[in-house]
């Protein structure tokens, strides 16, 4: 969402976004693009920052540790809603009855919410390398 200059649909959407410190770390690591880095670096208000104390379990010890804390966060704080792009950890948020969207989740929301172009905004993912399926794209695309 920043590298496309759409972040605020995040707290136009959803008013507070809580995510944990891990993803907070991974949004810093010297390898995130430096406009990520410095937004992290003095997040918004809008955002919120919180540690969490991963418990061992073994469903989700095979995901990242950003994601791993996500859900266990969202469990925490009985979420709303938890932010997955990853299969294996949507999945896992499902079986433990958690309610996910994605990131193309979000901007069809925020699409219907008349917050942004559709069209446009997949074509400025694709200039910024990230990959969806033309189908996929074409199935949103239809629904909107």
């Amino acid at each position: 969402m920043l590298l496309i200059d759409h972040i605020k649909v995040l707290q136009e959407l959803y008013g507070v976004v809580i995510i944990p410190q891990t993803v907070a770390d991974e949004l810093n690591a010297p390898e995130s693009p430096s406009v990520v880095r410095n937004w992290i670096a003095k997040p918004p208000n809008w955002l919120q920052i919180q540690p969490i104390e991963t418990l061992q379990n073994v469903e989700i010890e095979k995901l990242d540790p950003g994601e791993r804390e996500a859900i266990l966060l969202a469990e925490k704080l009985k979420a709303d809603l938890v932010i997955l792009d990853d299969k294996a950890a949507r999945q896992v948020a499902l079986e433990r009855g958690l309610t996910i969207i994605g990131l193309l989740g979000i901007l069809k929301d925020a699409a219907k919410s008349g917050l942004l172009d559709l069209r446009t905004v997949f074509d400025d993912l694709r200039e910024v390398g990230f990959w969806v399926a033309p189908s996929l794209i074409g199935q949103l695309l239809k629904e909107e």
